[in-house]
């Protein structure tokens, strides 16, 4: 099973120490993951663009939180591409 790529915490909250790596007075809240915070930021042309894609290429219909996530996938692979 492929594990998915979260991106890591968009917005997290806390200190972590820098020499062990762990939170800080016993506190750290990782926040929302990125992929979840780019599914949600996803234009309506995004959308658009991506469901008639994928409709057109599976001839199924996909719903438009299944399209946030296809969206949110590319923005992360994205990422991972040296420039």
């Amino acid at each position: 099973m492929t594990t998915i790529n979260d991106g890591g915490p968009a917005f997290p909250f806390g200190q972590i120490s820098e020499i062990t790596g762990q939170p800080i007075n016993g506190y750290f809240a990782p926040g929302m993951s990125l992929r979840d915070w780019l599914a949600a930021h996803a234009t309506d042309a995004d959308i658009a663009a991506i469901r008639a894609r994928h409709e057109h290429e599976l001839g199924t219909k996909i719903t438009r939180e299944q399209v946030r996530y296809i969206h949110a996938d590319a923005m992360l692979r994205a990422r991972e591409v040296k420039p």
